[in-house]
């Protein structure tokens, strides 16, 4: 396992990785020509109110910057107020030793005690319930945790996301070097599910939550993580293919936190972003693992085992 796929689910309090930045092949900008050129970037991951603990791996010359993860809870205290503080503190922190910021955007957690979502939406009928319970694996030999993901399926839970979305634009757009949304892996109990959850609906949720966050965010770069889908095993709904093709044609990058170089479910027919960006002939199937080569593999991925 390496290092940074470890640290981007579940760092431990004060701890940072030293990780590629998170584009794979799909770089936020437009034309893959360009793509090719571009050096790939160290940022330093970790959780919000702990940069100030890495300031030594953040002045280092070979790092390009920080990449924070901020609870919508901590952003949002009420509908439509929200507190930026903890993003104008990194800001100038990573400022001030010349380096970029990208913020990530937790709508999922990890513990079971981690219902990091607004409170109204925990408490308002409107939302039913706000979030859902999940089941994560956080990797090889180690036992299941239970965890929670906000109700995006929900028309009105994703409104209030992308109501955060566009507040965050409209003040840091430019300002900070990107954003990205989280993972999209989810496992749902869907026998015991009562909100409504349907694997299409959250698919489509997300691309919707991705799509809205590019039209708000003109400047700064925006990526989506991205590694498994619900109800998808080698690309058998399409999820993964679609979600490339959409990225392609809407400059949205992609990365990938869980991607495993020969991982079964994940080498199957992934569509070629750069195929389509060369060419106005159909997309040209390619697998997983090609995607990595271009993308991690030949530009010097950096971790350790």
């Amino acid at each position: 396992m390496s290092y940074w796929k470890a640290a981007v689910r579940r760092p431990p309090s004060g701890a940072a990785s030293l990780l590629l930045l998170l584009s794979i092949f799909l770089y936020s900008k437009p034309g893959c020509a360009k793509t090719a050129s571009i050096d790939f970037q160290n940022f330093i991951y970790v959780s919000s109110g702990n940069l100030n603990s890495v300031s030594a791996l953040l002045n280092r010359s070979d790092v390009s910057g920080a990449q924070v993860v901020y609870s919508w809870r901590l952003l949002e205290t009420s509908p439509d107020q929200y507190n930026f503080a903890p993003i104008e503190h990194d800001l100038y922190t990573v400022r001030r030793a010349r380096k970029k910021l990208f913020v990530q955007i937790q709508d999922r957690f990890f513990s079971p005690d981690a219902k990091n979502v607004p409170p109204y939406l925990l408490s308002d009928p409107k939302y039913g319930g706000g979030i859902v319970s999940q089941i994560d694996n956080p990797g090889e030999n180690k036992p299941p945790v239970s965890g929670w993901v906000a109700e995006q399926w929900n028309p009105s839970v994703r409104l209030r996301f992308q109501s955060l979305l566009r507040a965050l634009a409209d003040k840091f757009d430019g300002e900070i070097y990107g954003v990205n949304l989280p993972e999209t892996a989810i496992d749902i109990d869907t026998k015991r599910d009562r909100s409504g959850f349907s694997c299409d609906d959250y698919f489509d949720a997300e691309l919707d939550n991705i799509a809205f966050a590019r039209k708000v965010f003109k400047r700064s770069y925006v990526v989506q993580y991205v590694n498994f889908w619900p109800c998808e095993w080698e690309n058998n709904r399409t999820y993964m293919s679609r979600l490339f093709a959409f990225a392609a044609a809407n400059r949205i990058g992609l990365g990938g936190p869980d991607v495993i170089p020969y991982r079964k479910g994940q080498m199957h027919r992934i569509q070629d972003g750069c195929s389509h960006a060369r060419s106005s002939k159909t997309l040209r199937a390619t697998t997983l693992e090609r995607a990595l080569y271009f993308g991690v593999l030949r530009r010097g991925f950096v971790g350790n085992n």
